[in-house]
């Protein structure tokens, strides 16, 4: 009996650890947000993709916790635009954040 207790008492706290380990924190997302997000940042690269004015090599995107955030440098005002427009039509995205500059 006290072989099942002494692996009881180490089990636990293990237990407890990898289950905090994977929540979510103001800071840092849990692991169910990070594939969440990592979906919703490959769904945004791919409609930025087929956007034939777009250059998706000039458009830096990045997700956490549901907000887009663009970034890069871009030809027009009107690619911003575009590639906001884009982002937000994206399932799963809370907000987008627009940190492009024009060339």
């Amino acid at each position: 009996m006290t072989a099942l207790r002494g692996i009881a008492i180490f089990v636990l706290p293990m237990l407890l650890a990898t289950i905090a380990g994977c929540g979510s924190t103001r800071t840092h997302e849990g692991t169910g947000e990070y594939v969440d997000d990592s979906v919703i940042t490959s769904k945004v690269k791919a409609q930025i993709l087929n956007e034939p004015n777009l250059k998706v090599a000039e458009i830096n995107v990045e997700t956490f916790k549901g907000v887009v955030q663009l970034s890069g440098f871009v030809t027009s005002q009107a690619d911003i635009n575009r590639a906001v427009e884009i982002a937000r039509g994206v399932a799963g995205v809370k907000s987008v954040k627009n940190a492009m500059r024009v060339k």
